[in-house]
């Protein structure tokens, strides 16, 4: 039998960045599979649209007794995760029989809350002097700060339930001011509405992490509206980091897992 293969299944992006970081995120989750101490897959990449190849293509180039766990690049379960992606799956099964896994989408997981608050801080180091004349020494600089969550968006309720149960979580974890979810498209609130929602809500600055895994049309919409309208730093997208490498990798022992109980 030949090795097991991990196709990563990314949305995919005109933006060339995009992809890079799709690269430098699988390249990373290799380093830190050897850092565990795992069983290293081939990595493979697949993308939804706007870039090559796709799911099709990756699947279809494999031997046909390949073990392969599917795993959605994505944040969120919604219409990609929950139908799209399972529709391609099932198509090419008639075509390419095959053991084929299936695992969940990326979000929730604690790690995604830890790599938000690295990106929010490497985002605002630079303002440490601002936030000294603007504290109130009564109250913590967090204690004075509003968060952002700033997600895609989606026309799948749960899926934007889960950005507001996320912004729920990280609340109680820190000591912010207040965080409020946030949707690109799709939904709402706007990034720019929960900023000035914030500030009009006694909040002393607003700061924006970007609940996305990388650049593009997306990402700097958040950017420039929350700028806009008066955030003090917005973060960039979580990108090719260590801990979505290890959601990923999690991801890809819990589908073993339910194949092995299956």
């Amino acid at each position: 039998m030949s090795e097991p293969v991990l196709v990563a299944v990314a949305h995919g992006s005109s933006d060339p960045r995009a992809a890079a970081t799709t690269r430098g995120l699988m390249a990373i989750a290799a380093e830190r599979a050897a850092a565990r101490g795992l069983r290293v897959p081939d990595l493979r990449i697949a993308y939804l649209g706007h870039a090559a190849p796709s799911l099709p293509q990756v699947m279809s180039a494999l031997e046909p007794d390949t073990p392969v766990t599917v795993l959605p690049l994505l944040l969120t379960a919604a219409y990609h995760s929950k139908t799209d992606i399972p529709r391609v799956l099932a198509r090419l099964s008639r075509d390419y029989p095959r053991r084929v896994g299936y695992g969940a989408a990326l979000g929730p997981h604690p790690l995604l809350l830890r790599a938000l608050g690295r990106r929010l801080a490497e985002a605002d180091r630079g303002r440490e002097a601002d936030r000294g004349r603007e504290a109130d020494p009564g109250r913590t600089v967090a204690a004075q700060t509003g968060v952002v969550l700033a997600a895609a968006g989606s026309s799948d309720p749960d899926a934007n339930a889960a950005i507001a149960r996320l912004a729920e979580q990280w609340q109680a974890r820190a000591d912010w001011f207040a965080v409020r979810p946030a949707y690109a498209s799709a939904a709402g609130p706007s990034p720019a509405a929960a900023v000035s929602g914030l500030l009009r809500a006694g909040a002393r600055r607003v700061v924006v992490a970007t609940y996305l895994l990388a650049p593009g049309l997306f990402a700097e919409r958040i950017r420039d509206c929350s700028l806009a309208a008066g955030a003090a730093s917005v973060a960039p997208t979580l990108g090719a980091s260590k801990e979505v490498a290890d959601v990923l990798l999690d991801r890809y022992l819990e589908a073993g897992t339910r194949q092995a109980a299956a």
